[in-house]
Formats: structure tokens, C-alpha cells, sequence
């Protein structure tokens, strides 16, 4: 049973949800699209933070892969290595599979899950198969369960303690935060051998010319009051300002509507995009608390005091939207964006698949890419255009993010026979 964008189903799950949080409704597609909103949405709902919201969305989809590939195995499993009945329903398989790990990881939400739980039960007819699909489902989402409980982001996070000195990381106005996620670096990774494996070489030298250059671009486009800054520049900063998993996962379902996968497709596609982004996350609070690098916006305050003649101070600076609590180098929504891209590339063959797609920080924008690395790199360099992130950090984080999503793509549910 496959449930095509429009059909009763998909529209009562929308409804549902949209009516719950307020959201605007989005077109459905099959069960594996339905229940990756679905939770997306839940976890929305239990915290807008989007760093564990990666770790969640990748539990859930590779439960997703693993139910489904137990009943038809067409690639390698993540975790979950089981041949079931042949006959177990598909659909049953997923809303088990992602309603479990959601009720087991955000169970102040149970309202919500139990209405989309029962909203696509019901589109499976009663009996054993129906039963052998949810028992499926179950089995996936524990084995995902018990190798995720003792991975570390649960952990207390330990303080960071600020520098004081030219190009260290310090907390920033107008808040003043301490650094948060401190703990994420030791989060175990889903697919990478090591959250280190692709730490890159760190910033820029202070006194370098192309670190003053990299200072003056991001003063000047990234300020609150630029003057120079495009209309189109700054649609962009406010577009990609969206969490990372909300709009790749967005991205996700529209080239997947747009090519017809069938479920184990999209079972697969969601879970290595998601699985990639996860990684990007874990690899970058790696690297952002080893090198403990400066924002801008204090670059900026300090550069009177930086040692580069090139650079001056302007105290007054301020980004166009405040400075996320934690060090700069490089550019986390770089990487998991380029992640999530290169994911996509390598599942679909080719990176020629032009697309549009919208955002919750943009509402009223609707942006057009001719692949996954056009969009990547506009998402790479919204965080000069948003006052976040200087040039050298983006580019190392787009580098990252493609290492991170090829290295995912070849390690993990590889398609039987390839």
C-alpha cells in the first residue's frame, strides 16, 4: 500500500498535527515521509534545539531502514540484522518502528504519537499481517534504543572555561551565555570511527592578510545595519537560519516525491542523510571546543587588539541575529548541510536534481537550486550573511560536511549486490 501525496491519510496526519502545533500543512507522502514529520514535529514540540534533534531524527529513521529491511532486505542494516516474515505489513513495520523510538525518547509528547500512531494503523487491515509488521517495527527501534542509551548526550556537559586573549572563543552579546553542548564532542558517532576523524586544520593566523579580509566580509555583510548587504543576501541569511535537520529533511521529501520512491527508498535515503547529519554535529563540537575559536562579533569588538594592523575595531557591531553560545571554528551548519547533500548525491547517483524548497525562518520565500551542492554552498555562506561565521571556517565546514556524507554513504546501508 503506498499512500501518494493528497490521499486521505497523508491530509489527516497533517491536519492532525498542524492542528496541535500550529504548523502550516505540508503535503504528505507515503508512511516513512508521514512519520518523518511527524517526528520532526514532536521533537520540535519537546525542545527547539536543534544539535539533539539530529541525534533523535537519526534513531528514528534507522529504525525505519532496519523494520523495512527485515522484511525485504535490499541493503545492509544498520543495527537491526533479522529476516522477517515476508508477508509482515510494510506500512505497520514503519509507524511501529518510529513510534517507539519517539515514545521511548520524548514520551511528554505521547499525545501527539498516539494519534499519529493510530491514524496510520488504521489504514493497515486488521491481522497478522498487520501484527507481524508492528512486531517488526518493535524489535528495530529497541535494537536502536539499547545501542544508543549509553552514548553520551545524556551526559552532564562540563564547563568551558573562556579565554581572554586575541582569537579566543568567549561568550557573546547580548546575552552573555556560557558555552552549551560542551559534552557533544564525546557523543559516540553513528557511522564516523572517530568525532576527530575529519577535524580540520584550524582557523586563519590573526595576523594574515586573508584573516583580515575574512574580518572586513563578515562586518560588512553580516552586520544588523548593513548597507551593503542584497535584498537576496539577506532572504538567504533569514532562509538557511532554519535548523539543519528541519530543512535537509524538507529537501529530502520533495526530490523524494519528485523521483517516486517507493518505501524501502525512502527508508534508506532518510536514514543516510540523517545519520550524516548526526556525525556532522558530533565532528564539529569536536572541533569547535579544540580550537575554541573567536565569533565575530568579537573579532569585531577586539580587532583593535588582534595584532593585524589590517583589521579595526568597531565596538557597536552587532549580526544581523545573535551569536549561537558556542566557539566558531569552523561552520557546523556548513558541514551538516554539506552532509546531508553529499548523502543525497551519492544515494541518487548524480547531484543534477534541481529542486525548490521553503523555510520556516523565510516563510514567504521560495528558493530554487540546480542540485544538492548549489544548495549546500548557499547554506554555507548564509552564516557571513547572517553574522555568524567568517569565509575560511565556511569553506572548512562545506569540506567537512562532504567528507562526512561520502564516508557515511560507503560505510553504511549499502544496497545488496552493489
Amino acid at each position: 500500500m503506498r499512500y501518494e501525496n493528497g490521499t486521505r491519510t497523508g491530509w489527516a496526519i497533517g491536519a492532525l498535527l498542524a492542528a496541535v502545533l500550529g504548523a502550516p500543512l505540508e503535503a504528505r507522502g507515503d508512511v516513512v515521509l508521514d512519520w518523518n514529520i511527524t517526528a520532526l514535529q514532536a521533537h520540535a514540540a519537546f525542545t527547539p534545539q536543534g544539535i539533539p534533534r539530529t541525534r533523535v531524527l537519526a534513531m528514528v529513521q534507522a529504525a525505519v531502514h532496519d523494520a523495512l529491511n527485515a522484511i525485504d532486505r535490499r541493503a545492509q542494516p544498520y543495527a537491526f540484522d533479522y529476516q522477517a516474515v515476508a508477508t509482515a505489513a510494510p506500512e505497520a513495520a514503519v509507524a511501529s518502528a518510529a513510534y517507539r523510538v519517539m515514545s521511548a525518547l520524548v514520551p511528554s509528547q505521547a499525545a501527539l504519537l498516539d494519534a499519529a500512531y493510530a491514524v496510520s494503523l488504521s489504514a493497515v487491515p486488521d491481522g497478522s499481517t498487520k501484527d507481524e509488521g508492528i512486531a517488526i517495527g518493535v524489535l528495530a527501534a529497541d535494537h536502536i534504543l539499547m545501542l544508543r542509551e549509553n552514548d553520551g548526550s545524556n551526559a552532564v556537559p562540563p564547563p568551558y572555561t573562556p579565554g581572554t586573549g586575541p582569537g579566543e572563543w568567549r561568550p557573546t552579546p547580548p546575552a552573555f551565555a556560557a558555552a552549551v553542548f560542551t559534552h557533544w564532542p564525546f557523543v559516540t558517532p553513528f557511522v564516523l570511527d572517530s568525532a576527530d576523524q575529519f577535524r580540520g586544520k584550524g582557523p586563519l593566523r590573526l595576523a594574515g592578510a586573508r584573516y583580515a579580509r575574512d574580518v572586513e566580509e563578515v562586518l560588512m555583510l553580516g552586520s544588523a545595519t548593513s548597507l551593503v548587504r542584497t535584498a537576496d543576501e539577506t532572504e538567504i541569511a533569514l532562509f538557511w537560519i532554519e535548523g539543519s535537520v528541519d530543512g535537509w529533511c524538507r529537501i529530502a521529501r520533495t526530490v523524494s516525491m519528485q523521483a517516486n520512491l517507493d518505501l524501502w527508498e525512502n527508508a534508506r535515503l532518510f536514514a543516510l542523510i540523517t545519520l550524516a547529519m548526526a556525525d556532522a554535529y558530533i565532528a564539529q563540537f569536536d572541533e569547535k571546543f579544540y580550537y575554541g575559536f573567536w565569533r565575530p562579533v568579537t573579532a569585531i569588538h577586539e580587532a583593535d587588539n588582534d595584532g593585524n594592523r589590517r583589521t579595526v575595531g568597531d565596538p557597536t557591531w552587532a549580526p544581523l541575529r545573535p551569536t549561537p553560545p558556542f566557539p566558531e571554528y569552523s561552520a557546523a551548519h556548513a558541514a551538516v548541510g554539506a552532509a546531508a547533500a553529499e548523502a543525497m548525491k551519492r544515494f541518487f547517483g548524480t547531484d543534477d536534481i534541481a529542486f525548490s524548497t521553503t523555510s520556516m525562518t523565510a516563510p514567504n520565500a521560495v528558493r530554487s537550486y540546480t542540485g544538492f551542492r548549489h544548495a549546500a554552498n548557499e547554506n554555507g555562506v548564509s552564516r557571513i550573511y547572517v553574522g555568524f561565521h567568517f569565509r575560511h571556517s565556511v569553506e572548512d565546514g562545506l569540506t567537512m560536511g562532504r567528507r562526512i556524507g561520502r564516508f557515511v554513504a560507503q560505510k553504511t546501508l549499502r544496497p545488496i549486490g552493489e
